[in-house]
């Protein structure tokens, strides 16, 4: 497995490359893009990318956690979570170790 990170400015590059839009330009729509993305998500709603999977936001509710040093019951608030789901095709393709090329 490599331990690359996939970065803004990797997305921004291949936009640059693959669109022809200028550098500049291709910085701020990924930026659009992400920002749209996290919006919807702020809001409430499910962002759903085909062939990939869907981002949702769920709510937990308070329960009782356990410190595992202690072993003392602690109390854990509510919160909202961010969780992701991959597609079907997108489980399939991690699963064979496809790359972008079909290369293996």
């Amino acid at each position: 497995m490599s331990s690359k990170t996939l970065t803004r400015m990797d997305l921004s590059e291949a936009v640059f490359r693959e669109v022809g839009l200028s550098r500049n330009e291709s910085a701020a729509l990924v930026e659009s893009v992400i920002q749209y993305m996290s919006d919807a998500l702020v809001e409430g709603e499910q962002v759903k990318i085909s062939s990939f999977g869907t981002f949702s936001v769920r709510a937990k509710a308070e329960r009782l956690g356990r410190n595992p040093k202690t072993g003392e019951e602690v109390p854990i608030s509510p919160r909202r979570v961010l969780s992701f789901r991959p597609s079907h095709l997108m489980k399939e393709r991690v699963s064979r170790g496809n790359l972008r090329d079909g290369k293996a």
